[in-house]
């Protein structure tokens, strides 16, 4: 059984009242959901308190979700909304550098594939937005559709993004010692 089919089955579970469906929805994804929070903020601490936050979104919103079989779209989408509220509260605003369409279409040049550890040193050198494509796309394995979905915007500028983020992370990889 695919993932989104086993997701949605467990959300008409919920959404039927079954209590022990809702848990096996928190087993499945808080790890996902904690380890996309806690790229975002870098700290496990507050990663904790935004989790939690998520979880009650949920909780609220999962009677009114129309499509169960797109949970993990829906979840991470309420996860980054959680975030972005905690930033706003943190009067920072989000940074990310201009990078031209040239150096767009060039080649990114990381050749082989990084591991997960490696592109988790990286991300705190990466501004968020670039940051949170890397999160979703590579550490969370969501697909480029689902990623442009949580995200708000159309694929292209997913890629573009994606592109951009693995060029910026090669080279904090390389300043810190890593080989890219």
């Amino acid at each position: 059984m695919s993932e989104e089919r086993r997701d949605g089955l467990l959300v008409v579970r919920c959404q039927l009242g079954e209590r022990e469906a809702f848990h096996e929805l928190v087993r499945l994804w808080h790890g996902p959901l904690w380890r996309y929070v806690r790229g975002m903020v870098g700290s496990p601490h507050v990663a904790d308190d935004l989790a939690q936050e998520a979880w009650v979104s949920v909780v609220r919103g999962l009677p009114r979700l129309r499509e169960p079989e797109r949970f993990a779209p829906w979840l991470f989408t309420i996860a980054r909304r959680t975030v972005a509220d905690h930033v706003r509260q943190m009067h920072r605003t989000p940074q990310t550098t201009e990078v031209g369409t040239d150096d767009i279409a060039a080649a990114d040049g990381l050749g082989d594939v990084l591991t997960a550890l490696e592109i988790e040193a990286g991300l705190s050198g990466l501004p968020p937005l670039e940051r949170e494509v890397l999160i979703l796309f590579h550490l969370e394995d969501l697909p480029l559709a689902a990623c442009a979905e949580v995200v708000g915007v159309p694929p292209g500028t997913v890629k573009s993004r994606l592109h951009r983020a693995r060029r910026m992370l090669r080279d904090v990889l390389v300043e810190r010692g890593y080989e890219a």
